[in-house]
């Protein structure tokens, strides 16, 4: 591996498996930088396409999407590096597919539990190809001021205190991604910063060892010093022992090897991560320690000691004239996204949308304060649900049962009439249900079904002002206007709506006042003195109802059920049903598997 640098300032990186907070906190190091453009060129996620939004700074970005490896490399050549979050199950195939692209050099698998086999096949790949494996099982590493795999140093606030946004002069490499971030803040108060550092992960077969970065440490000139944190288990640090000996590394090495308190345990124990246990003498903390202390690192006598080390070390090159000082630099300010802005109470901004009827914040969805629970625990039914989320309130048993009867009595009313006519042949067209069925409700209106808002006005405004049946028909056909709710294509005197006459029984036994229903009674009886069809329909039986229900409930003002009445509630409550049987018409069609639909000539009169 050898060789040097292996990120820059023009660093750009393929990011596989979109994690929203790890990419954005790269492209926030990328503007602290200093950078002109962000290190994230693509987001690779598997089954999608299309574009991102993050932001750069204050600006948002979109960032492409796409759904294989092979694309996006062939869409970004310059993206040389492949940040790996998937899980532990497929990092190894997608990181395989990453380093069989010729664009890709770096690899960094973030995932821990890569299957050893799998790891070793890995290792064997990039190594014969000369290509760079970090992990498994890291948090990536970062070169200050230029580059950074996505969450390593962790947030904003940590980047500025330990100085990454500007490079010092230590390499630092350790094995594990947590210990990582305590040794940036350590290096940065008693040295300049680090230049790079590399956490290589902590399974038993990491894709690179701390050997390959101590030795690639050694030939960036920018790096004076190298900082190592190894662990117990394994054999991984004796690989550095050998290079020390051999005379490969010409800068001053500052080691520890944690875990010297494992022989304070009575048995065998296992660390952290799955390479940190002892399988020997050999494996120890104390036996590693030592070994590199004989070949010439600089390494303290605890933990505890290897902040002095580290200082001493810098010092020392700085007297000797081998480190200039870095000189400082203020990084610019981070705008802070508005979400957390907001809840620390920074800012304050304006809503978008207003919503009285339901909150989804809590541990479970509430209709009108209701909880989902509470609803299902006390056997609440469909006109339940309609009482809270239509009134914001509860009404009583009565009034929700007549809700679900309005329901049932005119979810269908057979193939002929428009609506349901409509959706047939639009599915019999091949169209999906949602385009089936909007087919047949955009039919609703004056003239079918939608008489129910219209039908209740028409009626209260009549009863209030106490005009006679005769002076309400009469004004209305002066004015040109039918009378809503009154009439039928096909129900006459004789042959009575059985759905009015059910609505009917239920309000005379139920509802504690049927004053507008009985008006209605005697509009009609006035109508049909005029024709034998002008009878009260559903609309003009639901629409004088529902009056009754709003009044008779005493849980409504004369304002609120003028205000009803005037948005369409009634309306949505035919709206509602006939869903129902339109959806059930296009299920029907599709099963039956129907032909499409072409109306016979001899229906048709063709005239000039």
């Amino acid at each position: 591996m050898a060789t040097g640098q292996i990120f820059s300032r023009n660093t750009q990186a393929l990011f596989y498996n979109y994690k929203q907070l790890p990419i954005q906190r790269m492209l926030d190091f990328d503007f602290l930088c200093g950078l002109e453009t962000p290190s994230v060129a693509g987001i690779i996620n598997p089954g999608s396409e299309g574009f991102q939004k993050l932001f750069f700074g204050q600006e948002e970005i979109a960032i492409p999407v796409h759904s294989m490896i092979e694309a996006a490399c062939s869409a970004h050549p310059t993206a040389d590096v492949f940040i790996n979050f998937a899980s532990f199950r497929s990092a190894a195939a997608s990181s395989m597919s990453a380093l069989k692209q010729p664009t890709i050099r770096v690899v960094a698998i973030i995932a821990e539990g890569v299957p050893e086999s799998d790891t070793k096949q890995l290792i064997a790949y990039a190594r014969a190809n000369n290509k760079v494996l970090i992990g498994p099982a890291t948090v990536g590493g970062i070169q200050a001021g230029a580059f950074k795999i996505g969450d390593t140093a962790g947030t904003i606030d940590n980047i500025i205190q330990c100085k990454l946004y500007r490079p010092g002069s230590v390499g630092f490499v350790s094995k594990s991604g947590g210990m990582s971030n305590e040794l940036y803040n350590t290096i940065a108060r008693v040295t300049d910063g680090i230049y790079e550092g590399i956490a290589i992960g902590g399974d038993v077969f990491p894709g690179s060892t701390l050997s390959d970065h101590v030795l690639r440490f050694n030939n960036i000139p920018q790096v004076k010093m190298m900082v190592v944190l190894g662990e117990l288990g394994g054999r991984d640090e004796y690989s550095l022992v050998e290079a020390l000996k051999e005379g490969k590394v010409h800068k001053p090495v500052v080691a520890w090897v944690s875990g010297t308190c494992a022989r304070l345990f009575k048995s065998e124990v296992q660390f952290g991560h799955a390479g940190a246990k002892s399988g020997g003498e050999l494996e120890s903390a104390q036996a590693k320690n030592q070994a590199l202390r004989e070949a010439g690192a600089v390494v303290p006598t605890s933990y505890e000691a290897f902040e002095t080390a580290i200082k001493e070390t810098f010092e020392k090159l700085v007297e000797e004239g081998k480190i200039a000082p870095v000189p400082e630099v203020e990084p610019p300010q981070i705008p802070e996204d508005l979400k957390s802005a907001i809840k620390s109470g920074k800012v304050r901004a304006p809503t978008h949308i207003i919503s009285t009827i339901s909150d989804d914040r809590g541990d479970e969805p509430c209709y009108a304060g209701v909880p989902m629970s509470t609803i299902i625990q006390r056997g609440y039914g469909v006109g339940d649900v309609i009482s809270l989320l239509w009134f914001k309130r509860s009404l009583p048993r009565y009034c929700t049962q007549f809700i679900e009867i309005c329901v049932m009595l005119c979810a269908d009313h057979g193939p002929c009439v428009s609506g349901a006519h409509n959706t047939i042949v639009t599915a019999r067209a091949g169209k999906d249900l949602v385009s089936s069925l909007v087919s047949g409700l955009l039919t609703i209106g004056p003239r079918f079904g939608g008489a129910i808002d219209d039908a209740a006005r028409y009626f209260k405004d009549a009863c209030d002002r106490g005009l006679t049946p005769y002076e309400f028909v009469e004004g209305m056909k002066k004015k040109g206007i039918r009378v809503p709710g009154i009439g039928h294509r096909i129900k006459s005197r004789d042959n009575r709506d059985k759905r009015v006459e059910l609505l009917q029984q239920y309000a005379h036994t139920h509802f504690p006042s049927v004053k507008y229903m009985g008006y209605a009674v005697q509009v009609e009886a006035y109508t049909l003195s005029k024709a034998n069809n002008l009878v009260l329909n559903v609309d003009g039986a639901i629409g004088s109802l529902f009056l009754d229900l709003l009044a008779g409930s005493g849980m409504f003002s004369k304002q609120e059920i003028d205000e009803i009445v005037e948005i369409g509630y009634l309306n949505g409550l035919f709206v509602l049903a006939r869903s129902i049987g339109l959806i059930g018409h296009t299920f029907d069609q599709k099963r039956l598997k129907q032909p499409l639909y072409r109306h016979p000539w001899e229906d048709v009169l063709y005239t000039k």
